[in-house]
């Protein structure tokens, strides 16, 4: 009985802490990245209380989507030059109709992942992930650009790849018929890495 007992145990701690233990050294460095973002959330300034935790019980948890994760990750690896990135972003913001690269962002599996999401957070009315350099990943509504590299709502979520927040003021849009909120937030992956960043458009009178 004492025999089984102890196999019981060691095969819930091989399950719950993988091959080698290094499951748990993961997760604990993903939970301080994810502290330190709700800590910078809860101190922002720009933010109402009740906005406040709606970002922390919707949309932090996102920052590890397992999607947004493999995404992101398989768009980092292609290290795109930046004179390459910048040129896409003139063609993007020239385009007088849907160039192939816009609908591609606006149709992959992050586009769909943000509408599903924005399906059951209906506060978010627009969202859009980026990579490790600012670059588009996908996006549920189209950008006035594909590079945001050079804004602060990469700069500073994804802050130099130690996460953080960065917080838009609050704007009517006629279109919407809503006052919205942009909160960037980063995209957090294996080890607690920061690889990109997330924007989320949130109608503040929705809450």
């Amino acid at each position: 009985m004492f025999t089984r007992l102890l196999t019981v145990m060691v095969l819930s701690a091989f399950v719950a802490f993988g091959a080698g233990g290094v499951a748990s050294a993961q997760d604990a460095a993903t939970k301080k990245v994810l502290d330190k973002v709700k800590k910078d959330i809860n101190d922002n300034k720009g933010l109402s209380a009740k906005t406040k935790a709606y970002a922390i019980k919707n949309l932090l948890p996102l920052s590890t989507n397992a999607l947004f994760v493999k995404e992101t990750t398989a768009q980092n690896a292609k290290k795109m030059p930046l004179d390459e990135i910048k040129r896409i972003d003139a063609e993007w913001m020239k385009a007088e109709s849907q160039i192939p690269i816009q609908k591609e962002k606006l149709n992959n599996a992050t586009a769909a992942e943000l509408r599903k999401i924005s399906g059951k957070l209906t506060a978010v009315l627009e969202a859009f992930v980026m990579d490790d350099q600012g670059g588009v990943v996908g996006e549920n509504n189209l950008t006035s650009d594909y590079w945001q590299g050079d804004e602060e709502k990469w700069t500073g979520s994804f802050n130099n790849g130690k996460g953080g927040v960065d917080v838009g003021k609050e704007k009517f849009d006629k279109s919407a018929n809503a006052t919205i909120q942009q909160i960037s937030l980063p995209i957090v992956g294996k080890g607690g890495k920061v690889i990109g960043a997330v924007t989320w458009g949130v109608a503040v009178s929705k809450l």
